[in-house]
């Protein structure tokens, strides 16, 4: 019960089902710019939930806007859990399955947990805005957004109800013989102090390099090779844990050890080369899911995927052997949104995996472009800066902030405690739940920029109109007709990815209703340089239609009528004109 305590309430975090605020009368409340006024979802978002809880919240949500969000479970986790999904848009506007497509997911690895509280958040906002907002309600007219909030439900449960660290368990829960004696994690942390977090273990020793800090006794400093020391010496022993197969290690077979953002098939290299992969690429279920899922939905323009923690918003390629899939002109996209997720999320900086960071293969973010052709990037959500808001941050600082502003609520004290192997210890140090995750009053403001740069993402996907119709006689009953198609958005329809591997089927736009005796695509309109498509000329095959660009085509029609336009464009939509009313 003790354990139970110690969780609930940890920087204001509630690790259990949710908790909705009783309804309030506009007379009891004055809404905040910014926020949607008189929600019908009453949620808490300066906490976090269980795979139960985030389920509970997309159930409650899309029960209360049945017009805007189908709930639906995209496949089963290890251990049997659904992976929910919310597809969100306007249902009474067009045809959802022929909108560009926008995909959001968090918590594929386990412990960075916020990413789901930001899903979660990025559909109540869309919800609860819809109809008072006008950019959120075009948004939703036009597009739709297909949002996971979790897709490792299993493994975030074990980090929040079972007893570890703020890093671990980093894998899903696949059972893994990690140490090779026969066994399936049967040696992982042990709760030595019943407090629901694993912490670390030190222990007095004359020949140690550590120190008590003389300023703050919470805290250990290293031992300089010239310092004069007089104080007590001590020496870490690592996380809290005990020996419980008798092999002489502690703490060696932890559930898991594999990556689950290395089991993507773009890349993908085995674990003797790229440690954390599986046996082949989506050998973990909950990624078959996704990805059965994205294959289903080609028209995805744009994607994005929560972890933490530092502060980044990256973009592949993750491996320097990758280098060449990132053509120039789709890496001025990315640098064009990257470089405003900058200014949105402050103390952020957009960076590349494989030269900022390190090399990964078989990683979510590069399967999704290089396999799919859709922009994708990777938030490392939560960054020191936020500590104190300050550029040049002192050293250990998290000590000072869980002093100044969450009052020594995340950190264990030190006390003693007498262990199987090391005899006297101590056990102390910051709990699970202070460093990587948000803390609580935090995280609303967390989520809310992060999903303002999805937001600025998810708008400059192709937005296609047809411009222009013109219509020129050419005697003996002939008519030649000219279209303009503008995409007045930043993203092509189809990413140079796209376009190399032909991962998509070009563009078509079609004229209906008239005879047809020729069409073509206008290459330079000054000059009247055309291409003709003899072969079914009513319908004509565009390669792209670049962002903020037109795309004009031509046909000669016999004999006059009514006739429609139509641009079919599987990542850009379907956008339809008749014939102009003074014709």
């Amino acid at each position: 019960m003790s354990v139970v305590k110690n969780i609930i309430g940890i920087l204001g975090l509630t690790l259990c089902f949710p908790m909705f605020v009783q309804s309030q009368s506009s007379a009891e409340i004055f809404s905040a710019v910014g926020t949607p006024a008189n929600p019908k979802v009453h949620v808490a978002f300066n906490r976090y939930y269980t795979a139960e809880g985030l389920a509970e919240i997309s159930k409650k949500i899309a029960k209360a806007y049945p017009n805007l969000v189908k709930r639906h479970s995209i496949g089963k986790s290890t251990e049997g859990r659904d992976i929910w999904m919310m597809e969100i848009t306007n249902y009474k506007v067009g045809n959802a399955d022929r909108k560009p497509g926008f995909y959001i997911d968090g918590n594929i690895h386990s412990n960075e947990i916020q990413g789901s509280e930001i899903c979660t958040y990025t559909a109540w906002y869309l919800t609860e805005s819809f109809g008072h907002n006008d950019y959120i309600t075009e948004m939703l007219n036009e597009r739709i957004f297909y949002i996971v909030p979790t897709i490792n439900p299993d493994a975030r449960n074990n980090y929040m109800l079972e007893a570890n660290t703020g890093s671990s368990p980093r894998a899903g829960m696949i059972p893994l013989d990690d140490d090779q004696d026969g066994l399936f994690d049967e040696d992982g942390f042990d709760d030595l102090n019943g407090d629901g977090s694993i912490t670390l273990m030190r222990r007095k020793n004359d020949h140690g390099d550590m120190i008590i800090d003389p300023k703050d006794p919470r805290q250990m400093i290293r031992i300089n090779p010239d310092d004069v020391v007089t104080a007590q010496r001590y020496e870490y022993l690592g996380s809290e844990g005990i020996d419980n197969d008798g092999d002489g290690k502690i703490n060696e077979d932890k559930p898991g050890y594999y990556d689950p953002n290395r089991d993507w098939a773009w890349k993908w290299q085995p674990d003797y080369v790229q440690r954390g992969a599986l046996k082949y690429p989506f050998s973990a279920p909950e990624n078959r899911a996704v990805a059965d899922f994205v294959l289903k939905h080609p028209n995805i323009a744009g994607a994005q995927s929560y972890h933490n923690s530092g502060g980044m918003i990256l973009r592949g390629p993750g491996a320097e052997e990758d280098l060449s899939t990132y053509n120039a002109q789709d890496i001025q996209i990315y640098d064009a949104i990257g470089k405003k997720g900058e200014k949105l999320l402050p103390g952020y900086r957009y960076l590349t995996v494989y030269k900022d960071l390190y090399s990964v293969f078989g990683g979510e973010l590069d399967w999704f472009y290089g396999a799919r052709g859709v922009y994708t990037f990777t938030n490392e959500l939560f960054t020191p800066f936020a500590y104190y808001k300050e550029k040049d941050r002192e050293r250990n600082q998290m000590y000072t902030f869980d002093k100044d502003l969450t009052f020594g609520d995340g950190f264990v004290p030190w006390e003693p405690y007498n262990h199987p192997v090391y005899g006297e210890i101590e056990i102390g140090g910051f709990k699970k739940n202070l460093g990587r995750a948000t803390p609580g009053f935090m995280l609303e403001e967390e989520a809310h920029r992060n999903m303002a740069f999805t937001f600025y993402h998810a708008y400059h996907m192709p937005r296609l109109s047809i411009a222009n119709i013109e219509e020129k006689s050419l005697g003996n009953g002939l008519t030649e007709v000219t279209a303009t198609i503008r995409n007045d958005r930043l993203m092509p329809t189809h990413a140079s990815q796209d376009l190399k591997y032909k991962i998509t089927r070009p563009d078509y736009i079609s004229i209906e209703g008239v005879k047809v005796v020729a069409g073509m695509i206008v290459e330079n309109a000054d000059f009247g340089v055309t291409t003709e498509q003899r072969y079914n000329p009513s319908k004509l095959v565009v390669k792209n239609i670049p962002g903020n660009s037109i795309v004009t085509v031509k046909w000669i029609i016999k004999g006059g009528g009514n006739y429609t336009i139509q641009v079919d464009s599987v990542k850009g939509g379907v956008v339809t004109s008749k014939k102009p009313s003074n014709k």
